[in-house]
């Protein structure tokens, strides 16, 4: 688990629409004065060079932020998604990518709460410099899994937490369930953000069916949206897409990912069967 290095992937079709969803949620939850808590349990390095040969062994930010980029004309989701890149490159070329974390730290208010938790040292310790000395945040280098029943519920009573391991390992697929059902049962009203890859494993075919599962009581109902952009390789292998589960989502949420995914199975289809899926239920 401590092998995985996101700076391999940072930036391709499955950090888009992962942060396409968070930034729509962030804005959402900024609408009010009273502060809230962002809870990130797999955090990674907070920005990632789209120089580093990391990021250049597979160019995978290419076929992502990579089409989006110059692309004109985006609908709003899109559009602000992508002026938050920019912004974190200062307003030149594409050359950073911004992790999660530091889509939060441009967000989010001086008196709203960052917890932001990661395994892998040198990653911890590259996010800790990145976060520095901001108000109200913390890093930590433990299991976010675990961090959840010390960090729910939050103080203020509105908070967002991100479960995004790598799920290099099976059991990463049982501890994501176990971590949307205690989070709800400690914090019925916070809003969960799952990402979750489609790649060929019984345990990744399973996991949506097991997330409605555990949503199913959530006062807000549930939301799951898919990007489907590439065929596997040979013998089955590889990542052709992502979803993101939202538990509590805004109510714009739907409306915003109906205007957005269409285009970025236009942009980010790296086959002709490309598509998307888009689920709602509750709420």
């Amino acid at each position: 688990m401590l092998a995985y290095r996101h700076a391999f992937h940072a930036g391709n079709h499955a950090d888009v629409l992962k942060h396409v969803v968070l930034v729509h949620v962030l804005r959402w939850m900024l609408q009010k004065d009273k502060p809230f808590t962002y809870l990130d349990t797999h955090a990674g390095a907070g920005g990632y060079s789209l120089e580093s040969g990391y990021a250049r062994k597979k160019g995978e930010f290419e076929t992502g932020i990579g089409r989006l980029w110059d692309a004109p004309d985006l609908p709003p989701p899109l559009a602000d998604y992508v002026a938050l890149v920019r912004e974190f490159n200062g307003g030149g070329a594409l050359t950073q990518y911004p992790g999660s974390p530091a889509f939060a730290l441009m967000l989010l208010r001086p008196a709203d709460r960052l917890r932001l938790h990661e395994r892998h040292p040198t990653d911890c310790r590259i996010l800790a410099a990145y976060v520095g000395a901001r108000p109200h945040a913390e890093v930590a280098l433990d299991d976010g899994f675990g961090a959840l029943a010390r960090e729910l519920p939050p103080p203020s009573r509105r908070g967002v937490v991100l479960i995004d391991p790598s799920y290099e390992l099976k059991t990463d697929y049982a501890q994501v369930v176990a971590a949307v059902r205690e989070a709800l049962q400690r914090f019925a009203t916070g809003t969960v953000i799952v990402w979750h890859p489609q790649v060929a494993l019984v345990e990744a075919a399973q996991l949506p069916r097991r997330l409605k599962a555990a949503a199913k009581d959530a006062p807000k109902g549930w939301l799951h949206a898919t990007l489907h952009v590439a065929a596997p390789q040979p013998g089955g292998f590889g990542m052709t897409g992502s979803g993101v589960f939202v538990v509590n989502p805004p109510h714009t949420l739907h409306a915003a990912l109906a205007q957005a995914l269409p285009v970025l199975v236009q942009r980010l289809g790296q086959m002709p069967g490309a598509r998307f899926g888009l689920e709602t239920a509750g709420g």
